[in-house]
């Protein structure tokens, strides 16, 4: 295993054990509702930023264990190796994406976190990360992309 790998790893491993505390409160948000009839929205805000940063991850990490779906997806090999020319095609599909991505939302994203944007309709602070984690996930993308185009077989 190489660095690249372990480090994914890791970090794929400390998001997922944001899927306890997003169920947590998304379960929450009803019986705050009815019941308190308080914190729901601040409940949801919350769950909005995990979720948004468990998915900028979690595309990535399912990609990387072959777990998403796509076209071309039953060429990999039953060893769990990725055809050299598979690798290079997802690099020329994938990147462009991930760069216009970043590109396009660099000057957004930037300002939001300079502001430490809130959510609109609550004012609760929060919103900058739910921008980060679209940026996040284009970068995770990209990285992915160069790493498995660099990668031997």
């Amino acid at each position: 295993m190489r660095l690249p790998e372990i480090t994914l790893k890791t970090a794929v491993a400390w998001v997922a054990m944001l899927v306890v505390p997003l169920a947590v409160l998304l379960f929450a948000q009803w019986p705050l509702r009815e019941i308190v009839q308080a914190y729901s929205r601040q409940t949801n805000d919350a769950a909005q930023v995990l979720f948004a940063l468990y998915v900028a991850v979690a595309i990535t990490a399912a990609s990387h264990a072959n777990a998403h779906l796509a076209a071309g997806h039953q060429l990999a090999s039953s060893s769990g190796s990725t055809p050299k020319w598979q690798r290079y095609v997802l690099l020329v599909c994938i990147a462009p994406w991930a760069l216009l991505i970043l590109w396009t939302s660099s000057p957004q994203v930037w300002e939001s976190v300079v502001h430490l944007e809130r959510f609109s309709e609550t004012g609760n602070p929060g919103y900058f990360v739910v921008k980060l984690a679209g940026w996040l996930m284009a970068l995770l993308a990209l990285g992915y992309c160069a790493f498995s185009a660099a990668r031997k077989p």
